[in-house]
């Protein structure tokens, strides 16, 4: 077979990586999306593989990414000599991931099919990327096979790196089943159905599991339910905080909420994330929205709202709020704990002072620490506030408290009209499954929805539209394996790493030996 070029190997996975992505949606392309990038890796020297790597994954990121410049530029009045490089050493931070894989693909594949090391390495790389710096967890692979329950269910015993691990195990089996695998020895050819036939076994064990579980889960939800009514208020984000809005603003809402209640009486009334901009406490349009939806209606309502905190000193700490209303007032409070930098607050400070700007637009926040669900009868809600959807930990540790329900309050009107909001909304379908619990999603100008323990999406609302939606879903109580352990699967890929890489290492020098 004649030799590809490596830019144009380079550049079909990354355009593989990104139709495969929420967005344009093509999932089914995630299964053969890395077959380019293998051929690259098993033709070129690991220094060469790395950079090939890296240009595919900044090319792909950057496509993926776009909507950076939006929430900086538009919202955030940064200029575009500030917005652009931003994405692109983002970009380029996420190309160095595939880099890593590259180079190590290159490295192994002389002595081993990149049938059981590919996925290995990956969902290791993956798993730092989710602790590194804060971590940026954003659309790791697995989220691209949201729209599939068939596919999905297995996040509830490894979480979604497991779909992950499961992507480049196919892709890494293919590849090794193809006859253009090249770098391959004569022994290792005629011992390439050694790896496949334990990956094939693996493929099969999990498509079993996810039919049965999809099957039990989607009996078990006819158990309890609950109704709930999700508002989607539609401001604009350059309107939202404007003193002389807040009024009209509020009424909307207030409007909505009762044709909402009108068409279904809810359990639990939910408003997005700041839905609410102004601080409860002393503001006297609080009092108005407990008598004119909360009493007259007889519902409880979570909702977003900053809050403020005094210690002794008269030290004030400003937090992003979850708040439970009910007759009484505030009945129950949830700080957000994941924050977004440059978003909510400055890291630090000293060092990187530019982006005052945004963060002057939504307020310096500080970071929340409990976890413990907002109870309205038997409802025991487990709030995640817009970006904290994206970590799997903070979904699991709500439930292992007590959480029935999870609850994700979110402003996506950052991302303007990009494919952010529809990225944003695949990953909640994730924890849903993970942790085998409804998922309602308040979004002030969309994705809003509900999503079932199965992962299926009940109802969606579209984007940039003044919406509410009713549902009655299933309240699930039992803890899944990922619940209880967590993210067991991802930190066994990364200590199976280095025997894997010893073993390589070994073969390789024996290899060197018996050709001298």
């Amino acid at each position: 077979m004649k030799k590809l070029k490596p830019a144009g190997t380079a550049l079909l996975t990354a355009v593989l990586l990104y139709l495969s992505s929420p967005g344009p949606g093509y999932g089914c392309l995630a299964w053969l999306a890395l077959l380019p990038l293998l051929y690259l890796c098993q033709t070129e020297k690991p220094a060469h593989a790395a950079r090939w790597g890296f240009v595919s994954g900044f090319l792909y990121h950057l496509a993926l990414l776009y909507w950076i410049v939006i929430v900086l530029g538009k919202y955030g009045n940064l200029p575009l000599w500030l917005t652009l490089p931003a994405l692109i050493l983002l970009a380029a931070y996420m190309g160095l991931y595939l880099a890593f894989f590259s180079a190590i693909m290159s490295w192994s594949m002389p002595v081993v099919p990149p049938v059981w090391t590919a996925p290995l390495v990956w969902v290791s790389l993956d798993y730092v990327r989710g602790l590194l710096f804060s971590g940026f967890p954003w659309q790791d692979l697995g989220y691209s096979q949201f729209l599939f329950p068939e596919v999905i269910q297995i996040a509830d015993l490894a979480g979604h790196h497991s779909i992950t691990f499961l992507i480049v195990l196919v892709n890494g089996l293919l590849f090794t089943l193809l006859p253009s695998s090249s770098s391959l020895n004569t022994g290792q050819k005629s011992r390439k159905w050694h790896h496949a036939v334990p990956a094939l076994c693996l493929i099969a064990a999990a498509s079993v599991y996810n039919h049965q579980r999809l099957k039990q889960i989607s009996t078990d939800m006819n158990e309890k339910t609950v109704k709930l009514a999700v508002i989607q208020g539609n401001i604009e984000q350059d309107q939202k905080w404007l003193p002389e809005n807040t009024k009209k603003a509020l009424g909307n809402y207030i409007d909505l909420s009762k044709k909402a209640l009108s068409a279904q009486h809810a359990d639990l009334l939910i408003w997005p994330e700041t839905a609410l901009p102004f601080c409860p406490v002393d503001h006297p349009l609080f009092a108005e929205l407990i008598k004119d939806l909360i009493l007259e209606n007889k519902v409880n309502l979570l909702c977003g709202a900053p809050m403020y905190t005094i210690d002794d000193s008269s030290n004030i700490t400003i937090y992003n709020s979850g708040l439970l209303v009910t007759e009484k007032g505030i009945d129950d409070l949830y700080f957000k704990q994941h924050l977004v930098p440059f978003g909510e607050y400055i890291p630090l400070p000293n060092l990187l002072p530019f982006p005052k700007p945004l963060v002057e637009t939504m307020g310096n926040f500080s970071a929340g620490k409990s976890v413990r669900p907002l109870t309205s009868g038997i409802i025991r809600a487990g709030t995640l506030i817009c970006y904290e959807s994206i970590f799997p930990e903070l979904a699991r540790k709500t439930v292992q408290d007590g959480a029935n329900l999870l609850v994700n309050i979110t402003n996506d009107a950052w991302f303007g009209r990009s494919s952010a909001p529809v990225q944003h909304f695949s990953m909640a379908v994730l924890r849903a499954v993970e942790n085998r619990r409804s998922l309602a999603r308040a979004a002030n100008t969309g994705i809003s929805g509900f999503i079932d323990p199965t992962g299926r999406i009940i109802a969606q609302s579209p984007l940039f539209k003044t919406y509410y939606l009713n549902a009655e879903i299933p309240l699930l109580e039992k803890l899944t394996f990922f619940s209880r352990y967590g993210h067991l699967f991802p930190k066994a890929c990364c200590l199976l790493l280095i025997p894997a890489f010893l073993l390589i290492r070994r073969q390789k020098q024996k290899n060197i030996g018996l050709r001298r």
